[in-house]
């Protein structure tokens, strides 16, 4: 078969990213796709953030590690697919990323581990807002100039905002300069301990209203935890700027992914659209779990003769079926042709819209989830023959 845009990308670009809603597929194309990298001799790290459990489980993923660990060839061999490259995944654990731009940042060690060690910041390390959408780009950093690596494929998180992780960097440094961050460093900073006298009588006032509300204790190791994340703000700052940088970089390929539903769809454009304006380099815009068109296109009476007849042979052969059945199989026969016709109108809009932006790419609807290497590589197959839906 003819290679299509994929191929090309997997061949060319250091890192494509996988993006879109949730419960599009998101993460399956990106396995996917790193199984069609392997088998086209790479040796690819996908790095994800919340893998289906089978998924993990039948790549010989540990969900409790957040090591990189390589797929065992075995698999592909027993799946009877030949990869010449090697398939390597990570998971991203939020904390551990914190920390470790925590040691490499502070002015000095001893800064760093008594940050590490106050219970607060243990507590908001992960839970911050933007903190896990900024280290997934953290890692991605981090990982960019591995030399064990080809290809870099990078699974976005699952936020309930798609575009959280473009602007996960500067909302996490805004967060830091803001004006009640200030307020807490400032009655922390000159005297190494939280005191509200060395604030603006509004602030102070502002304060003790909270420390009512908080108790006194928590509003000092929330002063401590700011005035230690202060000492790392250049090194935020900076990072931030790199990574805007970066992706918008001729190394990174965005993947828009979607499904055929209307909400997907609409969130997918609205990404796409973003991802334009902003002139980050866009891939492809690959429509998952599209609908195929069965023959036939109306309830006649020649359709329902057929179906009548096969469910006719069906209750000889022993099937359980009531009276209805053959009108009912007519019925849903209909039906699934009417899905699939949607699905290519949909499909053909987008190619009207998006076609000069990014090839637009469709992947059949399967029968069953996609839990396995074998799998995987039935759908690594598809992306790498797919070709641009024709307007």
């Amino acid at each position: 078969m003819t290679d299509g845009p994929i191929a090309s990308l997997l061949d060319s670009h250091r890192v494509l990213v996988t993006c879109g809603a949730g419960g599009v597929g998101k993460t399956t194309t990106a396995a996917a796709l790193g199984v069609a990298a392997a088998r086209r001799g790479k040796r690819v790290l996908v790095l994800t953030i919340d893998p289906a459990r089978r998924l993990a489980e039948s790549l010989g993923i540990d969900m409790e590690s957040a090591e990189a660990m390589t797929v065992a060839p075995e698999l592909f061999e027993a799946a009877g697919y030949r990869a010449t490259g090697s398939l390597t995944a990570m998971m991203l654990d939020t904390k551990r990323t914190f920390d470790d731009l925590v040691r490499k940042h502070s002015s000095t060690p001893e800064r760093a581990e008594k940050l590490l060690c106050n219970k607060l910041y243990q507590q908001i390390s992960s839970s911050l807002a933007g903190t896990q959408e900024y280290m997934a780009m953290e890692k991605l950093i981090a990982v960019r100039d591995d030399a064990r690596f080809d290809l870099i494929i990078l699974d976005t998180p699952p936020t309930p905002n798609a575009l959280d992780f473009l602007d996960a960097p500067q909302k996490l440094v805004d967060a830091l300069d803001s004006v009640a961050m200030r307020w807490f460093i400032d009655a922390f900073e000159s005297s190494g301990k939280f005191s509200l006298n060395l604030l603006a009588k509004s602030a102070g006032v502002i304060l003790r209203g909270l420390g009512k509300i908080t108790g006194g204790a928590f509003l000092a190791d929330m002063a401590e935890v700011l005035s230690q994340l202060d000492d790392l703000f250049g090194g935020f700052k900076e990072r931030a700027a790199r990574v805007q940088s970066f992706l918008a970089s001729e190394e990174v390929r965005f993947l828009v992914v979607a499904s055929p539903s209307p909400v997907a769809v609409q969130e997918a454009l609205f990404f796409a659209g973003r991802l334009r304006d902003s002139r980050m380099p866009c891939g492809a815009f690959i429509l998952n779990q599209v609908h195929g068109s069965p023959s036939g296109s109306a309830l006649d009476d020649e359709l329902l003769s057929r179906a009548e007849a096969f469910s006719d042979r069906m209750r000889i052969a022993g099937a359980p079926l009531d009276d209805d059945a053959g009108t009912r199989i007519a019925e849903a026969y209909v039906d699934a042709h009417r899905i699939a016709a949607h699905d290519a109108k949909l499909l053909a809009e987008l190619a009207r819209s998006w076609s000069r932006t990014m090839p637009v790419l469709a992947l059949p609807r399967l029968s069953q989830d996609v839990h396995d290497v074998r799998l995987l590589g039935h759908v690594s197959e598809f992306l790498l023959t797919a070709q641009p839906v024709n307007v």
